[in-house]
């Protein structure tokens, strides 16, 4: 008898292509690359800001439900290292000088919908988010160190301080998911949420190709 495949491997096949276009979307392939600018990063920082608000404090919400809270770890908070990056690359008045774009508005509105309401919901957004910044974020905060002469400062948000082993740390999130009791029909519900919240990646990359494009045409 054919073993059942783990949850945890479902959602990662079930993803991989929304995955990867998110990553090779134009604009973060730009800033891969070497394209991009610092104020292009920039504008990439602040967005993260108003997303992790958001998932963090729907974290908040969901550390008493017995679904979500196992996947709820202070060593993942990235809020405070974002708007320290933001006072170092904009200034101290930062909160002043950034807004959200329209796609960054549906991803929030979204987290805030589900995150707070839905176990299932949260961990979808919990999961892209969280998994992603061990995974090749850590990578494009060593890349955006060396393409703009940040050391610790400017790349906070991709420094995980208290976790020591990355991938041990990503086994265990893999085992939690697979632990979790969901049925057949919200195991789909929770991969179609994982796949929205890669779209909002995608879409959000758009949003700052053409935010960029608009500024340069009215230099």
């Amino acid at each position: 008898m054919t073993e059942p495949i783990p949850f945890s491997a479902a959602l990662r096949e079930r993803s991989r292509t929304a995955h990867s276009g998110s990553e090779h979307a134009g604009f973060m392939d730009d800033l891969m690359r070497g394209r991009g600018t610092r104020d292009d990063y920039v504008a990439l920082v602040a967005q993260h800001w108003f997303i992790y608000d958001a998932l963090e404090a729907a974290a908040d919400a969901m550390r008493d439900d017995p679904v979500a809270a196992p996947f709820i770890s202070e060593k993942l908070t990235r809020l405070p290292a974002i708007e320290a990056d933001l006072a170092f690359l904009i200034g101290d008045d930062w909160r002043e000088r950034i807004a959200p774009l329209p796609t960054t508005r549906r991803y929030v509105e979204r987290i805030r919908e589900v995150g707070t309401t839905w176990p299932g919901g949260f961990v979808a957004h919990h999961y892209t988010r969280y998994l992603g910044d061990l995974s090749g974020g850590l990578f494009i905060g060593k890349l955006m160190a060396r393409q703009f002469g940040f050391e610790t400062n400017g790349i906070g948000f991709y420094l995980f301080d208290q976790i020591a082993d990355p991938a041990a740390f990503k086994d265990v999130y893999r085992e939690q998911l697979d632990a979790v009791a969901w049925d057949a029909e919200e195991r789909e519900r929770v991969i179609d949420e994982v796949l929205a919240a890669y779209q909002f990646n995608t879409d959000l990359f758009v949003d700052l190709a053409t935010a960029k494009a608009a500024a340069a045409a009215s230099a």
